[in-house]
Formats: structure tokens, sequence, C-alpha cells
């Protein structure tokens, strides 16, 4: 059987991707894993923010949140970006780049909204759309559709061979071989090696490792508390069901895609930028995770035919805003892969602005 599109990876990426597109042809999703979204989207305590990935990501933000609502995938959190006096060119810039976009901001005091915030942290941009995605049931959901649409997946079948003879790919896995028309590298933190696979050059798409630590702190944090980053980017922390206390120390760690674990001291560091930003007593670590985040060199996400290598589509470099962007991303994405006209709910984001052939 030769399928019309192969999918490697069924992370957020290339589940939402297939979502679009199965309904057009027969696809076929291959995951290294023995289930599906075991790494970065697995890992992931996503939350939407207008404002994270910057203005270049924001519109693919903004149009997946009428999807998000629809879906019942959001619930209500709020978000501080706090900062000191000598951070306040920080706080404008951040103010000065989302003006004009329709993202609501504005100033604030942060120690009228979050107790025990030491004094010395006086200034906070307010960010009141942030909202906690509920990421295992959309990627459950885009899953879903795929599947009833005639997709299948294929788990436990890492990519080891990829070669193109005349319009199709015989695609060697260990689950075993399969011919598609067209591939799709959805791979995440494996994209190039997957584009290397394929005889494809590799864009440079790099992945992070970023370490989450779950926490019980005295007094307990509030269930309607927001979300608070540091405006430097030094760590950001939220609240978690039952007073516990989700915190990241924002780190970005060159790593070798894999199944990536914590490091002691990346959960100290977290630690003790927590302490010294509010006067809470931390109590105990109750568990601390890793993920991998993948960037393209220009923080962009990759969507699109490779301009040197036939059939050979990216959907990759989302990074941390992967999950966020999803609904969006994979309307684009789809209607650059079938060659239609793009979804009405998408139909003014420059496509262009994100395809492959900006690094050639």
């Amino acid at each position: 059987m030769t399928y019309d599109i192969a999918i490697v990876g069924a992370g957020i990426a290339g589940a939402a991707l297939a979502a679009e597109v199965a309904p057009h042809a027969k696809v076929l999703i291959l995951e290294a894993e023995d289930v599906a979204g075991y790494h970065a989207t697995g890992r992931s305590a996503a939350f939407w923010e207008e404002t994270y990935g910057g203005p270049a990501v924001q519109p693919l933000t903004a149009k997946s949140r009428a999807l998000f609502d629809a879906g019942g995938f959001l619930q209500p959190l709020g978000s501080l970006h706090i900062g000191r006096e000598q951070e306040r060119g920080l706080i404008e810039d951040m103010l000065a780049q989302f003006a004009g976009t329709g993202v609501d901001l504005s100033l604030v005091d942060p120690r009228e909204r979050i107790a025990g915030l030491r004094p010395e942290w006086n200034l906070a941009v307010w960010e009141p759309s942030c909202a906690y995605i509920d990421v295992a049931a959309l990627h459950a959901a885009v899953l879903s559709r795929a599947k009833k649409a005639g997709a299948e997946l294929v788990l436990d079948a890492a990519l080891t061979g990829a070669t193109r003879t005349g319009d199709r790919w015989r695609l060697d896995t260990k689950a075993g071989s399969f011919a598609a028309k067209i591939l799709v590298d959805a791979a995440g933190a494996w994209a190039d090696d997957v584009a290397a696979m394929a005889g494809a050059a590799p864009i440079g798409i790099s992945p992070f490792r970023r370490t989450l630590v779950q926490l019980r702190v005295d007094p307990p944090v509030p269930d309607d508390a927001p979300h608070v980053a540091h405006i430097g980017g030094d760590f950001y922390f939220k609240p978690e069901a039952g007073g516990r206390l989700w915190l990241s120390p924002h780190d970005e760690i060159p790593s070798d895609p894999g199944d990536v674990q914590p490091e002691e001291l990346d959960i100290a560091i977290a630690i003790d930028r927590l302490e010294q930003a509010v006067d809470w007593r931390i109590e105990r670590v109750e568990r601390s995770w890793a993920g991998l985040r993948s960037f393209a060199p220009d923080r962009l996400p990759v969507y699109g035919f490779d301009d040197s290598v036939p059939g050979f589509f990216w959907c990759a470099g989302q990074g941390g805003f992967g999950i966020q962007t999803a609904p969006a991303a994979s309307l684009v994405a789809a209607s650059l892969l079938l060659g239609t006209e793009p979804d009405p709910l998408v139909a003014d984001i420059d496509a262009a602005r994100y395809e492959p052939a900006r690094f050639r």
C-alpha cells in the first residue's frame, strides 16, 4: 500500500496536522515510541499565553484561541510578567513589542497580586488572557480526529531509512517498511536527523532541555493564583491543584535528542531563584522532570516543502509554543501540504515567514 502522506512523529505537531489532512488524503503516522506524545508533548506544562514566542508567533497563538475555547481545553489563569526597577526597560520593551497587536496588557503592582512577593519586585505587566491548557485532552482529541478520518498510527516505528524513487518514498522503520508519496518531518528534537536520513539539508533545529519542579510551599499557593514569569527570563511558576507549585528556572540547556532527565543543579537553581522572589518556605520537592524544546535558528516554526528534496515537508521547530499554536499552525501547514487555499481562520497569516526556504 502506498500512502499519500506519511508523518514522522505523533506529538502535537504531527497529530494536529494529521487531523487536518486525513479527511483529504490517506495518512500514515509513524511514532518511534510505544505511546504517542511521550517526549515534548507529554511533558509540557503548557499554557496559552499570547505574548510567548514574540510578535511573529503571536498570530498563530491568537488564531488558536477560538478553537481551544470551542473544545473546552482552557482554564483561566492570567499571567504576571514581573521585574525590579533595574528591569524597567524590559517591561517597557514588552509593552512596545505588542502595541497594536490587540494583546491586552497593562502595568500593575505585582505585590498586590502575589502574597509574599519580596518588595524589590515592584514592576509587572498583567496579561489576563493567559490560560492553562489541558494538553493530554487536546492531544487525545486531535489523534482521535485523525483516526476517525482514516489516519493510521503505527507505534514503535522509529525511522531507520528513507529513500525516494520516482515519486515514492520507501520508509524503513523498526515496525517494517512503508511507502508514501509525501514524507512529513514532524519529529521534534529529531527533525534534523530525519531530514538528513531523507537526503535533505538540516536546518539547524536544536533541542534544549527545560526543567520543571513540583513543590510544596508554605503558605500553600492558592488555586486561583496567576502564572508568574520573570521579565528577564530567569524563572516562571504557576499554581497546581492542591496548593502545589510548578516551577521552572526557564532553562534552555543544549541537549542531544533523547529521553532527557532533570539535573540536580537545575532543580537547585530553580529553587534559589524562587527564594529570591518570594518569602515562601519550601517544604519539599515532590517530583521533577525535564523535556525538550526544539528551535530553528530564528526561533520561528518551520512549515513547508523542502526546496531541494521533492516530497519532503517540514513541520518542526515549534519550540515551547507548539501546543498553544497547534490549532492554527496545523491549518497553515495543512494548506501548504495539500496545496489548497488556507482555512478562513488563518487566511490573513503570512505563511511565507514560516517556510523552510528562508534558510537557504
